[in-house]
């Protein structure tokens, strides 16, 4: 047996990366917003239908950038998830909101769109969808939802490019959307992220925010005769290194997505026997979503069956993942944060989930992931 750790992950290369760097490179513009961001952007809104795309160094920075946009005032509440990375709150707890918990659906554990409404009240101004593993939340009831109590929904898509539902891009149906390209990520820049804007009425402010509070690209469109400082803002761009690596990844989303969803399949199919004794339980996707196959999980029956498996694998040289501690549960949490109702699913599910290595070249680990997780079911 190898000595090698098989990782959770391992991020994908093109093979064209270096290409377009050493491109960036020798036209020597080095920082944000230049041919490549540009490049990477117009890609962005033509495959999403999203109104205006930029680029960010991160999704957490997109996320920020919606709750600026938002001018959320300190005691203003949004609906969220607590079964989230924490970027998903912090956004909103920077600008001195309150994150409301709701509880997650026992399928997609998506946001349980059926709880929603009892936790909306008088300073209610958002709600923020996670679409966990790339399947999408229930956007059409959501989306009336607000519309009928005059909220605005932020996507984060951060798990969600490629993926789709009801033939719409993750992205592209809420007021605004965060997408991510981290390393753990199916499209990566090492870090990166953008900011979807699909209500135009946030397009002219959100330039001038990414652009450090100033008017600078109205200033290079020759719409101004010097910029300024307009508004509050931060550096949120990253630099064309980055959009130049990201350029590679876009142009290849396809076949990665593709070659991911092959790999998603094969555990799928493998795992499906122990389903059906009760030993677990297989990811569940809506028909009417399709998923980019982010990420293969399965649940457990208890948290100490998902401890001895991954103490097991690790012992054969497995590498298997959980996530996440409910962002209600957290320090933090109690700090900034309150739960409407309890959380009986979101408790349960960060027990007794358990994550699978999944990278479009996996190969050969595969069948050993395989061989040895059936083994030990068994």
């Amino acid at each position: 047996m190898s000595d090698t750790m098989i990782p959770f992950n391992k991020p994908y290369m093109t093979g064209e990366e270096t290409k377009y760097i050493l491109e960036a490179h020798q036209h020597g513009q080095l920082a944000g917003n230049g041919p490549f961001t540009q490049r990477c952007q117009n890609y962005l809104e033509e495959t999403t239908g999203a109104a205006r795309v930029l680029l960010t160094h991160s999704c957490t920075a997109a996320l920020e950038m919606s709750a600026i946009l938002l001018n959320l005032e300190p005691g203003d509440e949004v609906i969220m998830p607590s079964y989230t990375f924490v970027s998903t709150a912090n956004a909103f707890v920077l600008r001195g909101a309150v994150p409301v918990f709701v509880d997650i659906r026992e399928d997609t554990l998506n946001i349980d769109e059926t709880l929603i409404e009892a936790a909306i009240t008088k300073k209610s101004k958002a709600i923020v969808v996670v679409h966990y593993a790339g399947v999408a939340c229930e956007m059409d009831s959501i989306m009336n939802m607000a519309e009928k109590h005059q909220l605005y929904v932020i996507e984060d898509a951060a798990q969600g490019v490629m993926s789709s539902y009801k033939g719409r891009p993750l992205g592209s149906i809420g007021h605004m959307a965060a997408f991510s390209f981290h390393e753990t990520k199916n499209i990566i820049s090492g870090e990166g992220g953008a900011l979807l804007i699909n209500d135009v009425s946030f397009s002219e402010r959100a330039e001038i925010l990414w652009e450090k509070g100033t008017n600078r690209s109205s200033f290079f469109r020759g719409e101004v005769d010097k910029y300024t400082w307009v508004d509050i803002g931060s550096s949120f761009l990253p630099g064309e290194l980055i959009a130049a690596f990201l350029w590679a990844q876009l142009n290849h989303a396809n076949d990665i997505t593709n070659r991911r969803l092959q790999v998603w399949e094969e555990y799928y199919q493998g795992f499906s026997e122990f389903e059906k004794l009760g030993i677990i339980r297989r990811p569940q996707i809506p028909q009417c979503c399709q998923h980019n196959a982010h990420m293969f999980y399965f649940l457990l029956n208890s948290l100490e069956e998902r401890s001895a498996l991954i103490s097991s694998m690790k012992q054969q040289k497995i590498m298997l993942v959980f996530h996440y501690v409910p962002l209600h549960l957290s320090p933090a949490g109690h700090k900034y944060c309150r739960t409407s109702g309890v959380l009986p699913v979101t408790e349960k599910i960060s027990e007794h989930l358990v994550r699978l290595p999944l990278w479009p070249n996996l190969g050969k680990n595969q069948k050993k992931v395989m061989d040895c997780i059936q083994g030990y079911l068994k």
